[in-house]
């Protein structure tokens, strides 16, 4: 065997090389884990913000405002926390909320500092009347404020996908 010259990796470097490869593959499943982990929170979070129009909770829903929050309103766009409550106040007079929201579909960013919910949003009667985007960031472990919020009217397919309401 003297006059093999082939190229062998030395033991030292393939139990490196394995170590490297298991510790990635560690890391991954660990990413994989943070980010259901990280959507599980956003998802709570979103249906208590949700609720807390529901339940007519004025003070729970400004606290699930970031204080740069921006939403975009039927005519203009709040800046703040303190602008987008003034504006969201009226929602909260009354005995019935004027509509309500539900996540239907969630994304989060890889490191898990920002994460995307959209859902539909119904009237007192349950109609289909338009669709809820939010962004949320991450302010601190296991912390989500909302940042961004527009909303859209439904699209054709959703109504058309829609099951009557009961007479």
């Amino acid at each position: 065997m003297s006059g093999d010259r082939r190229w062998r990796p030395a033991p030292l470097l393939v139990g490196a090389a394995l170590a490297a490869a298991g510790a990635v593959g560690a890391a991954g499943a660990a990413g994989a884990a943070d980010l259901s982990e990280a959507a599980r929170q956003v998802e709570q979070a979103e249906r208590a913000f949700a609720r807390s129009m529901a339940e007519r909770n004025f003070i729970a829903f400004r606290g699930w405002l970031a204080a740069d929050a921006v939403f975009f309103g039927s005519r203009e766009v709040q800046r703040g926390r303190d602008a987008v409550a003034a504006t969201w106040r009226p929602f909260f007079d009354g005995a019935v909320a004027p509509f309500s929201w539900q996540p239907d579909q969630l994304e989060v960013l890889a490191d898990a500092s920002l994460a995307l919910t959209s859902g539909p949003v119904r009237n007192p009667q349950g109609k289909l009347i338009g669709r809820f985007n939010s962004i949320w960031r991450q302010e601190s472990p296991g912390v989500w404020r909302v940042v961004f919020d527009k909303g859209s009217p439904p699209s054709a397919a959703e109504l058309l996908a829609e099951p009557p309401l009961p007479p």
